[in-house]
């Protein structure tokens, strides 16, 4: 079996960590963090820094990017291509995931997230806890769905975009890159780029 770097020790590293320990395919598992005053995070080791990255390549041959940023994960994901580790995509035991989805790399399925058929997610994407996509959904790469937020069928979802908590997405909705779906909002219609929207129905605020 081989070994699992995970880039990141905070929360989301938290339960990515423990999604990897689930699915048992490493034998080993080390966090790099740029944290000072930490040596270990549930009793898995930080071995070293970010900018510690090439140096491990030749001890661990798999690597993942927890990072809660949008931004920061495609960032490091494509920097973990460059130095030609493999990718896994994350899944937790719990999660249903049809089989007739498509899942790219670098992506995590939190527990209780359903996945439905001809769905496909991008590249680095979060599924959180509980979250729903139904099918022919297409979520772009670097796109995070916080816990509870539910997806309709065939909803198009530009690259990293955040649907928060408890949003719910409508069927055969079109949302742009860089959008925000605020938390308990209800989107009822299309969604343009670079936007936050509120409320029920969801509005642009910002």
């Amino acid at each position: 079996m081989a070994k699992l770097l995970i880039l990141g020790a905070g929360g989301h590293g938290k339960v990515v960590s423990e999604i990897a320990q689930l699915m048992k395919q490493w034998e080993e598992i080390a966090f790099l963090d740029d944290r000072e005053d930490i040596s270990e995070v549930l009793g898995i080791p930080i071995v070293g820094k970010l900018a510690d990255l090439s140096a491990l390549r030749s001890e661990y041959e798999y690597a993942f990017v927890a990072i809660g940023s949008n931004t920061a994960r495609l960032k490091w994901t494509e920097k973990l291509s460059h130095h030609d580790f493999k990718i896994p995509t994350l899944i937790h035991p719990s999660s249903t995931v049809s089989a007739k989805s498509f899942i790219e790399e670098g992506t995590v399925i939190m527990a209780g997230a359903v996945i439905n058929p001809d769905t496909r997610i991008g590249r680095s994407c979060i599924i959180n806890t509980a979250s729903t996509i139904d099918h022919d959904c297409i979520l772009h790469r670097g796109v995070h769905t916080s816990p509870g937020a539910h997806l309709g069928g065939t909803v198009k979802i530009g690259e990293r975009t955040w649907i928060c908590i408890g949003a719910t997405i409508i069927n055969n909705i079109n949302i742009g890159c860089d959008s925000v779906i605020a938390a308990g909002a209800v989107v009822t219609k299309d969604v343009p780029s670079n936007v936050l929207v509120a409320g029920v129905p969801a509005v642009i605020k910002k």
